[in-house]
């Protein structure tokens, strides 16, 4: 199945050029969007998205209708060519049905794969010069040192139960008992 998408950015703009290239180009059904493209939630995008199936075709007018960056145009298309759906863009001519078009097609999921290695990359230098500098990611720990050492001395005060320990310390039944079997 052949299906369109188009999308202008404001009310005063207008999809007839849009969908005429759409229906010309054999859409058997059109989906659209009255939003900005810097937008995330997209209706007629997701909707789009939703209803494409293996062996289907998406046919854009235009490239910069589809995607609102260039890396979510890039893991479009790479969602896309991982669902073995077909994508078609008028104005640039391309078409992943052809060998030309499925050669671009596996650029753009190079290119996106790339990206994710460098942010990957990014990701765990910032995280080792953080720990570098003394700095631990993760959730802060509900009971340091000093409560450790406080929950220890009530313990050992049979007058409390665990209840009341943990109200005291302000920390749950499981947490109290993870901590002070780890100390």
């Amino acid at each position: 199945m052949i299906i369109g998408y188009a999308r202008v950015s404001t009310e005063d703009q207008n999809l007839d050029l849009q969908m005429d290239a759409l229906k010309e180009a054999g859409c058997e059904k059109i989906y659209e969007d009255v939003i900005s493209g810097s937008k995330t939630e997209r209706n007629g995008l997701d909707q789009v998205m939703q209803s494409l199936r293996r062996g289907d075709t998406l046919v854009v007018w235009k490239l910069d209708r589809l995607g609102r960056s260039l890396q979510h145009l890039i893991s479009v298309i790479d969602d896309l060519r991982e669902r073995e759906i077909y994508f078609k863009s008028l104005k640039e001519s391309l078409d992943t049905s052809s060998s030309t078009g499925k050669l671009i097609f596996h650029i753009f999921g190079a290119l996106a794969e790339f990206e994710r290695d460098i942010i990957r990359e990014r990701t765990v230098a910032g995280l080792a010069a953080a720990r570098a500098r003394g700095r631990i990611g993760g959730r802060p720990r509900l009971m340091d040192e000093q409560k450790v050492k406080l929950a220890r001395t009530l313990i050992e005060d049979d007058s409390r139960s665990v209840t009341e320990i943990c109200e005291i310390l302000g920390v749950s039944k499981s947490t109290f008992y993870r901590c002070v079997k780890q100390h």
